[in-house]
């Protein structure tokens, strides 16, 4: 049987090379563009050796967000060292520290980085 009109044009196929080429593209770029930062970790004493080092008058701060407290006093954060220095028996005397209600990660690191810039190190973190 003879059709009048246009030809028939064959259904024409999408070629996924082209994407699949974009797509690795992508990829590649993202892998190397991405930052990879380096771990940093709490150095803290152990559970168990800090029970039996502590000596001297309480040295306890609590901190929740950008607010610090020693002892229950309510201290600014570059002050706390000098705050501290009175307490101190020794210059590695055991620092307890205690998150309050809300405290994150990231409040905790910023204090021990506070403490050891300072050349207090010797750390414990309780539980709330």
């Amino acid at each position: 049987m003879f059709r009048f009109g246009p030809a028939a044009r064959p259904t024409r196929r999408p070629a996924l090379t082209p994407m699949i080429d974009v797509v690795f593209l992508l990829l590649v770029f993202f892998m190397l563009a991405a930052r990879f930062g380096q771990d940093v970790g709490l150095a803290l004493a152990p559970a168990g050796q800090a029970a039996g080092s502590y000596s001297g008058p309480p040295r306890l701060v609590e901190f929740a967000g950008s607010a610090v407290w020693l002892n229950g006093a309510a201290r600014d954060l570059s002050a706390l060292p000098e705050a501290l220095a009175p307490l101190m028996p020794a210059p590695d005397a055991l620092i307890v520290l205690r998150p309050r209600d809300g405290a994150t990660v990231q409040d905790a690191a910023r204090l021990t980085e506070a403490l050891r810039a300072a050349g207090l190190s010797s750390l414990v973190l309780m539980e709330p």
